[in-house]
């Protein structure tokens, strides 16, 4: 992001970890926005992995393949949407999940929101992940 871009931290509030509370852009831009994936091979439409942090990482992947389709760069996304099906599958991999997240998109944290659901289009899916992209003029 270019230099006018301001993360939110109001005085008081603690740090957000491995996330950010909100963003606020510099005018201009080119929004994008990525459908809902989940941790299939794209190629295949087929599930490698039942295990939810090996799903994580495959949507991960997915994400920051579309978002480079896009011309962008991890330090474009503004904002993730992560539905998963288990909250316990989701606490138990954080750190395997955070691992991944490194390793694709390093020390960039865009606000985020995690909301469970009882359940996905594709059954076997444990994690569906949206995102929004803003990429420089």
């Amino acid at each position: 992001m270019s230099d006018a871009t301001r993360f939110l931290l109001p005085e008081g509030w603690a740090p957000a970890r491995g996330y950010a509370n909100g963003i606020v852009l510099p005018p201009g831009g080119r929004l994008v926005v990525l459908a809902g994936q989940i941790g299939w091979d794209p190629a295949t439409g087929e599930f490698t992995t039942d295990d939810f942090a090996g799903q994580a990482r495959q949507t991960l992947q997915n994400v920051a393949v579309l978002l480079g389709e896009a011309g962008g760069a991890p330090e474009h996304l503004v904002r993730l949407t992560w539905y998963v099906t288990s909250r316990a599958e989701y606490v138990a991999a954080r750190r395997e999940v955070g691992v991944a997240w490194r390793e694709l998109f390093g020390a960039c944290y865009p606000p985020m929101s995690v909301i469970v659901v009882s359940g996905l289009v594709e059954e076997r899916a444990r994690v569906e992940i949206e995102a929004t992209a803003v990429l420089p003029a």
